[in-house]
This record gives C-alpha cells, sequence and structure tokens, in this order.
C-alpha cells in the first residue's frame, strides 16, 4: 500500500451499508482494509452459524473491491461489556437498550483498537450520521436520511474519537445507498436491514432471553390492585407495551404502565392515552456529552427518549451530583427507565443519558390528558 495515502478500517458487517462505505472510500484514495467482527457464537434452526453467513458476505463484497479484508474475535469482550449488563438489567425489571453499549464498550473501543494496531488513521462504519464542525474539534450530526439517522446510538462518543472515525453514507439516503451497491454489481445490494439486538439480530425476544433468564410469573395488577391475569415474567415487558398481555374482558386494549422488582408485579390499564403513560419531567443519571456539558441551566434543547421519535422540546432544568431534570414543553409517553434521553441543538447531537426515573404521571397529578390539548 502507498504511505501517502490514509489508511481506513471499514468495519464490514456483511451488509449494504458497510459495503457502499468501503466502496466509496476506496473511490477517494484511501487505503482501504475490511474488518469483520464476530461478536456471537450461535446457530440458527438450520445449524448453520450466522457470522459465517455474513462473514461470507464480507469476503465477496472485499474481494470485488479488491481491499484486503480480515476476521476478528470480540464474543467474550461483547458477552463481558454488553450482554452480561444487559441480561442483568432486565433482571432488574428494566429496559436497556444494548446498542448504546455496543457502540460504546466495543465498536468504538476495542473494534477502534484493533483498527489502530493495523496501521490505521481511521475507522470507518456505515452508521447513517455524519461529522460536522472544524476538524480539530469535530461535532456529531444527524444522517441526511431522517428515517436512518443512528445519532441516537451513538451520543456517547466523544471529539478525540470522532477525530479517528468517518462515516462515508451519513449524508445519504437509504435509496441511494443501495442504488449505488447495485451499480457497482455488489453482492448485497438487496439484502434486507439487520434488526433485532446489536449483534445477536431479530429473535423471538421471550424464547431467546428465557434462555438466560428464568421464567418467574406474577400478578397483572391494576392501579388500583385489581388482579386482572397472570404475566409470563416481568422481563419480557416494558412500559407502553400492549403486544402479549392477553387480558381479556370489555372495554380498551390494556397497555404496560409500571413494574415493580422487587413484588414482581406488572401494572397494566386499559387505554392507549391513560394518564399513567404520560409525564412531563425525568430524572437521568449517567450524562455523557459530545464535547462539553451545558454551562448555565436551564439550557434549552430537543430531546428523543427512543429511537425514530420526532425530536421534542425541552430544558434540562438542573444537573446536580450527576442526576439532572429535564422538562418536556409536552407530556412524553411511556417514559421508560434505563432507555437513553439523547439531546439535540437542531441537526446536532450534544450528548445524552441514560433515564433513571419518569417524573410523576399524569395519573399520579390527577391530570386527564385531555385537559393540556
Amino acid at each position: 500500500m502507498s504511505s501517502n495515502r490514509p489508511t481506513v478500517v471499514v468495519g464490514m458487517s456483511g451488509g449494504v451499508d458497510s459495503s457502499v462505505s468501503a466502496l466509496l472510500l476506496k473511490n477517494k484514495g484511501y487505503n482501504v482494509i475490511g474488518l469483520f467482527m464476530k461478536n456471537w457464537e450461535e446457530k440458527d434452526e438450520h445449524g448453520v452459524c450466522t457470522s459465517a453467513k455474513e462473514y461470507a458476505d464480507v469476503v465477496s463484497v472485499c474481494e470485488k473491491l479488491q481491499i484486503p479484508y480480515y476476521s476478528v474475535n470480540f464474543v467474550q469482550e461483547y458477552w463481558d461489556n454488553v450482554f452480561s449488563h444487559f441480561i442483568e438489567e432486565l433482571k432488574k425489571g428494566h429496559t436497556p437498550n444494548p446498542d448504546i453499549l455496543c457502540n460504546r464498550e466495543i465498536k468504538f473501543q476495542v473494534f477502534l483498537a484493533k483498527a489502530k494496531s493495523l496501521g490505521a488513521d481511521f475507522l470507518a462504519t456505515g452508521h447513517y450520521c455524519q461529522i460536522a464542525g472544524p476538524t480539530d474539534e469535530p461535532i456529531l450530526a444527524k444522517g441526511f436520511d431522517p428515517g436512518k439517522d443512528q445519532s441516537y446510538f451513538l451520543y456517547t462518543l466523544k471529539t478525540h474519537i470522532l477525530k479517528q472515525v468517518l462515516f462515508p453514507i451519513g449524508h445519504l439516503n437509504k435509496s441511494e445507498v443501495r442504488k449505488i451497491a447495485l451499480e457497482n454489481g455488489l453482492s448485497t445490494a438487496e439484502k434486507k436491514d439487520s434488526t433485532g439486538i446489536c449483534f445477536i439480530g431479530k429473535r423471538n425476544f421471550k424464547d431467546f432471553v428465557s434462555n438466560y433468564i428464568p421464567y418467574s410469573k406474577g400478578p397483572f395488577l391494576t392501579l388500583d390492585g385489581k388482579n386482572v391475569g397472570t404475566h409470563e415474567g416481568m422481563a419480557y415487558y416494558t412500559i407502553g407495551q400492549r403486544k402479549g398481555i392477553c387480558i381479556g374482558g370489555p372495554g380498551d386494549a390494556w397497555f404496560v404502565v409500571g413494574k415493580n422488582a422487587q413484588t414482581n408485579v406488572v401494572y397494566v390499564a386499559q387505554g392507549t392515552d391513560h394518564p399513567a403513560l404520560y409525564a412531563e419531567t425525568l430524572t437521568a443519571s449517567e450524562a455523557s456529552w459530545v464535547s462539553s456539558p451545558p454551562k448555565v441551566f436551564p439550557h434549552r434543547c430537543k430531546a428523543k427518549i427512543r429511537y425514530r421519535q420526532q425530536d421534542q422540546d425541552c430544558h434540562i432544568e438542573s444537573m446536580e451530583d450527576g442526576v439532572m431534570h429535564v422538562r418536556f414543553d409536552t407530556p412524553q409517553r411511556a417514559i421508560t427507565e434505563r432507555q437513553s434521553i439523547v439531546f439535540y441543538n437542531g441537526d446536532v447531537c450534544i450528548g445524552g443519558a441514560m433515564i433513571q426515573k419518569s417524573g410523576p404521571t399524569y395519573h399520579e397529578l390527577g391530570i386527564a390528558l385531555r385537559d393540556c390539548n
């Protein structure tokens, strides 16, 4: 390889996004190396190792592009730093987001270190987000495609990490990425997007989790203490969930509105707009800022409390002893413990934190949702 061209290691997943990322970087004149991560060891129902199938697609693309490629095994690191935490949070009745932890602990830590050991100047991934600002003080911005923007999952990246990272497709729509792949004869051009748990894929959540958390049935209780059914295990339910509750009877559909890990109770209520699902405030901890935290409070910005949610107007009222207090302009539905709240100024992601607790719900405050519309 030429020594006067920067070297980029591309995190190759076997999907179209990382494939096109490698193509675009090669066309720009970078020395490109494809690197595949094996993070999970398990065979599918046909006895085929899923990571082996993904790696075969990586090999196909890299050979088409005539770039070198390698595979690295991070199964133990993924188990220790991501999956074990995911299971422990579920046991506590929380709803964790392993994708955020995976990006922080695996992709942009151990994987980045591996890329550097191969002589890389940069690590590139197929994330739909962008790096903006000056080269000595880069900022994290949303991807151009609003339906694919992944900045929500990357709020833990710091400026010093962004200096070493490239997001080659962040300025493109997904349809454009597929078109480029087709025009260049990449075998992954029409491959379906991966879904489900980070590096594990789409599974029947209940069946999968039951391999690691024993079933522990308990009561579905209404907010006034009436027993209306039996749940299969608290870990299988999250705030705002409707599917899988299976409570019959007249009236509106039932939704999960609360959980108590100590008593193994899942609280439910009827109606998608039940006041117990709505609150205007929350507390959060474990804040992570891309560059520097707000200097003055209250800090006005926008935020989202789940991926794909529209940005919501809010202000961070205070930050004391590592705990922030956030108030939204409009009530938020199904604020969920241990999900992330991610903050934005326009299209710039400034950071985020882990939701610690929802503020008092409208049910607790005795407010009907219609009173605020």
